[in-house]
């Protein structure tokens, strides 16, 4: 888990094209769905909070957390430029895996792949029970992963991926490894970094170990974990995940103990 290291330092612009703010409205309408009084989010595994401000603008009091020390020092200097008064939004560095608030939410959320980054099977129990440990009764989890069928139907390539602003202009090269005994992918990033300013350049090599799950071993989890199943479904829609679908969103209820 100790990764986005001096990856972190440039994790906006490399997913400034990212669409937060339709991905929040989607997990905005599946809260409204399941748990329509819902006020109250706890994100686990908030990177630089680009969804958090999307859910505290629109009314949810809610707390992000973070491993990452720059991440978290991001999310709340966003904060800081704002006004603070209008935004129930809070900001914690800690581990998923065992950090406790001694608060509850209505909603507990993991998105952007957070779950596949959760590598043993232990990984994953222990951030389902972070989970219910800040649930209130009636509450409900939100989270997306890998999904084993279309990662091995639709094996990941060699991807590049160039971006840049007024300052730097960067070129991402993400080659992985996949390990079909494990269920993991390895991705090897390397990030060559162009100071426009000065025209310096650095690079940045770091590998993120992802694992893709199938829904007899989620099935499994959650049931372990004391949880319901929802919904299990592609990520942005209703569709029932198949060869193609990367990308699942699961959603689950706390059981009354």
């Amino acid at each position: 888990m100790s990764i986005f290291n001096a990856y972190s330092d440039y994790y906006d612009l490399l997913y400034s094209d990212k669409d937060y703010d339709s991905e929040a409205l989607y997990i905005h309408k599946l809260i409204k769905k399941n748990n329509k009084n819902a006020s109250s989010i706890l994100n686990l595994g908030c990177g630089t909070g680009n969804h958090d401000f999307y859910f505290a603008k629109n009314g949810y009091n809610i707390t992000g957390i973070d491993l990452s020390e720059s991440n978290i020092k991001k999310a709340k200097a966003k904060l800081s430029k704002l006004n603070e008064k209008d935004y129930s939004l809070n900001f914690v560095n800690g581990d998923i895996r065992n950090i406790r608030l001694n608060k509850t939410y209505d909603v507990v959320i993991s998105l952007f792949h957070v779950m596949s980054y959760q590598i043993s099977n232990e990984d994953v129990k222990d951030v389902l029970s972070t989970a219910k440990a800040h649930l209130n009764d009636n509450g409900i989890m939100i989270f997306d992963l890998w999904y084993g069928p279309a990662v091995l139907t639709d094996r990941p390539t060699i991807r590049i991926k160039h971006i840049e602003n007024e300052n730097l202009s960067i070129r991402r090269i993400a080659e992985p490894e996949i390990f079909p005994n494990k269920n993991i992918v390895n991705v090897n990033y390397f990030i060559i970094i162009k100071d426009k300013s000065n025209n310096k350049i650095k690079e940045v090599s770091e590998t993120h170990k992802m694992r893709y799950f199938f829904k007899t071993e989620i099935d499994e989890f959650i049931n372990q974990a004391n949880f319901n199943l929802i919904s299990f479904t592609e990520w942005m829609n209703k569709k029932t995940p198949g060869f193609d679908t990367w990308n699942v969103c699961v959603v689950l209820s706390n059981k009354n103990n």
